[in-house]
């Protein structure tokens, strides 16, 4: 079950509470967020939510059977939006795009990805500093100094940035300089990351492991959501199977199921999800049509100069199309709801 607390509630209030679920036999978590304070009881036995509802102290209550209880839409139907700052939202009511390269190389680089972001009213740039690598000889990315001047030249531009992080230490000296975490897929149940993340007041976009199952991905959300941090996003970004002739398999299966299951938004990228830069578009396009709150793919003047990822990368002429594409598209789901 979960139980919303009133925002002026006394210890003494909230002690009978914890004190009526352990004596109805159901473990006790107390969870305090940016926005709420919440009582997750997690137990097998029936309880009568009528009888412990009319507590003082308690604003609402819902019983919830899924493991990932804080995350699920079976007790907040009303799907979370994410207010990110100078009107950047993500979330249903809107489609959010974010572009730009795999790697952040150079501040030349920033610049012309940015210019194209402006002129095609794009307010959201994805770009790695800290990049994860097969192999440890490739470019791993220019580290903090990278991030503080993409940084800068985010905000002179009216861009706000999605940026990775990869293992706990990172967190508080990112933490200035980010206004989305982006989990990959490799880190989605690196828990100790996910604990950390979630103590911060920035919003988490957790990506689906290589591997992963979708009540996984749930449950990674659940780590940060339960660790204190609300502000999350979901991504698709493809799955590992038998198939050889595509990096990844999309598994655009998981937008429908996802939208169900919880009120985050999802999101989903294309470029990791198929990796093969012809097929990004079409791709793209059906995730929209599948219900998706945004799309993340990767973009650059020169793909195949890139520094990372040049064969899932659309130039300029092509992530311009896409744009255009995307957003007719969309409104073309919206006539269709």
């Amino acid at each position: 079950m979960i139980i919303q607390l009133e925002k002026n509630i006394s210890a003494e209030q909230k002690a009978d509470i914890i004190a009526r679920v352990q004596d109805a036999k159901f473990k006790v978590t107390e969870v305090d967020t940016q926005r709420a304070s919440y009582l997750v009881g997690t137990g097998k036995a029936e309880v009568d939510l009528r009888t412990l509802g009319q507590l003082p102290g308690i604003l609402d209550i819902h019983r919830v059977s899924d493991d990932y209880k804080l995350v699920s839409r079976k007790w907040r139907v009303r799907p979370t939006v994410l207010d990110l700052g100078d009107g950047v939202r993500i979330g249903e009511g809107s489609l959010s795009i974010a572009a730009g390269p795999c790697s952040i190389e150079s501040e030349a680089q920033m610049e012309k990805i940015m210019q194209h972001l402006v002129e095609n009213d794009v307010r959201l740039m994805r770009g790695g500093v800290f990049k994860p690598r097969s192999s440890p000889y490739s470019f791993r990315g220019l580290g903090m100094d990278g991030l503080k001047l993409f940084h800068q030249m985010a905000r002179a531009h009216g861009i706000k940035i999605v940026t990775e992080v990869m293992q706990v230490s990172q967190v508080e000296e990112m933490h200035d300089y980010v206004d989305v975490f982006q989990v990959g897929a490799r880190n989605t149940q690196n828990f100790n990351l996910l604990d950390a993340l979630g103590g911060v007041d920035k919003p988490v976009m957790i990506k689906r492991g290589i591997s992963g199952t979708i009540e996984e991905l749930l449950s990674s959300a659940e780590y940060v959501f339960s660790g204190g941090n609300e502000k999350l996003i979901l991504c698709e970004r493809g799955i590992r199977t038998f198939e050889t002739a595509s990096r990844n398999t999309l598994d655009l299966n998981a937008v429908p199921i996802l939208k169900e299951k919880t009120h985050l938004p999802v999101v989903v990228d294309p470029s990791h999800g198929i990796g093969i830069r012809e097929y990004v578009a079409p791709m793209a396009l059906a995730g929209v049509m599948a219900g998706a709150d945004g799309i993340i793919y990767e973009a650059h003047e020169k793909p195949e100069e890139a520094a990372s990822d040049g064969q899932q990368t659309l130039n300029f002429t092509e992530s311009a199309r896409l744009i255009k594409n995307l957003r007719k598209v969309y409104a073309l789901r919206q006539e269709l709801e």
